[in-house]
């Protein structure tokens, strides 16, 4: 296990934390390290990346489920897939 502390200096960076990474955790950061960013580069730009998929899963999801309530939405695509189903080629 390994323990990382992450302090920055640089303007606007508010607050250091600490960090315990498992060995996937640790080699993920050097693979990020590798490519020239700083340990607390890339612990940074990691978070923002993993909320931002977070963020466009949920709405996702809610997009899913408004189309899935959408009645008028499931008639049409019940009508287009029967179309597409009547142009098909036989056999």
């Amino acid at each position: 296990m390994v323990c990382i502390t992450v302090r920055d200096t640089m303007a606007g960076m508010v607050q250091a934390i600490s960090v315990r990474l498992d060995d996937e955790a640790e080699r993920a950061l050097e693979q990020l390290e590798a490519t020239g960013l700083s340990r607390s580069e890339a612990i940074r730009k990691a978070l923002v990346v993993a909320a931002d998929r977070l963020r466009r899963r949920h709405e996702l999801a809610a997009e899913v489920a408004a189309l899935e309530a959408d009645e008028a939405d499931r008639e049409e695509m019940l009508t287009v897939a029967s179309l597409m189903e009547s142009l098909r080629a036989p056999g």
